[in-house]
């Protein structure tokens, strides 16, 4: 990558620890942040001493066609991440996932291709994969939109790539596995086990627990964003995953371990998805990332949740969240 780079979604968990990662390689960085009255820039407002104050701000709604343009002029490459993310809110308010995941995405290949961006990285997920159907799931594998969160991310890839095949645009799609890390939402299993404990309650609160995950720390997940960028690759889909499964109850398990405690598991039926939305299994292939970029997780996942707890011990994080409240 050279000049100008926006980050989409710069505000939230992924593209908050991307900018950061970005600005401290020395790269011209423009964070999109989703507007609002608090002038709030998200996570970006915490940034780290020697990321603040270096890259621009562009506080605007991926929804408005008008806005994304402005945003993307003068720049060289977009590392699309701004979404509408949490599944149990996609029950509620389908229509809102729709106009966010797909018109947004819409608005950003349509400036690209009209402004001559040089490269853009759409942002995938790996629940368009549904339950596995085989594992390691590779690129190949079949598409299921089992709940409306993936399905508009479904049809968000499908319009990004449409835009390579029928325009040439210079788009590829990253498509990572379950991220998390510090910063990330309490809608997300870990930091919703990690909080419920570091709280002090010993019965732990979830949905479904024999479900499995394929978990990627952060950092590894932003150095493979960077690594899809760098290369000039488009018209392809890359997993980035840890190539291993682990189910959410031993998930927890784990996370009382590494805490140094001793945890209750509670079946919460409003945290359960429904029967056939559930996602049973995933498990990446990441074999494709290695062979064309030399990407690979560096991080373990019991040392990824140790740092992840360390920054949830900090009394100033963990009072952002709502321990003893489900927020879908």
């Amino acid at each position: 990558m050279t000049g100008k780079i926006l980050v989409t979604g710069a505000d939230g968990f992924i593209g908050s620890h991307l900018v950061e990662t970005l600005v401290r390689q020395g790269r011209d960085v423009r964070a999109f942040v989703f507007y609002n009255s608090f002038n709030s820039w998200g996570w970006l407002d915490q940034a780290a001493p020697d990321v603040a104050g270096k890259f621009d701000v562009f506080a605007g709604d991926i929804r408005d066609g008008h806005g994304v343009r402005e945003a993307m002029k003068g720049v060289d490459t977009v590392l699309h991440l701004a979404a509408l993310i949490a599944i149990p809110f996609s029950y509620h308010s389908p229509g809102a996932y729709v106009d966010t995941n797909i018109t947004g995405t819409l608005n950003v290949l349509q400036a690209a291709r009209d402004l001559g961006v040089r490269r853009i990285v759409h942002t995938s997920t790996s629940e368009v994969y549904g339950t596995a159907r085989f594992v390691p799931i590779t690129e190949d594998h079949p598409l299921q939109g089992q709940s409306p969160y993936s399905a508009t991310k479904i049809g968000a890839d499908q319009l990004a790539l449409s835009f390579h095949a029928s325009f040439g645009l210079p788009v590829a799609v990253a498509r990572p596995f379950n991220t998390y890390g510090p910063r990330q939402s309490a809608r997300a299993v870990i930091p919703t086990i990690i909080t419920q404990v570091l709280a002090g309650q010993r019965r732990i609160k979830l949905g479904a627990t024999h479900p499995t995950r394929d978990f990627n720390y952060v950092g590894d997940t932003v150095a493979g964003f960077i690594a899809l960028a760098d290369s000039g690759i488009s018209g392809e889909v890359v997993n980035f995953g840890s190539d291993a499964e682990i189910s959410i109850g031993d998930t927890a398990r784990l996370i009382a371990e590494v805490i140094g405690t001793e945890i209750e598991i509670q079946s919460d039926d409003q945290r359960f998805r429904p029967a056939l939305s559930e996602v049973e299994r995933l498990w990446a292939s990441n074999d494709k990332a290695r062979r064309l970029l030399g990407w690979g997780p560096q991080v373990t996942l019991r040392e990824g949740l140790a740092r992840t707890v360390e920054w949830f011990r900090d009394p100033a994080n963990l009072g952002r969240y709502k321990t003893g409240q489900y927020n879908i």
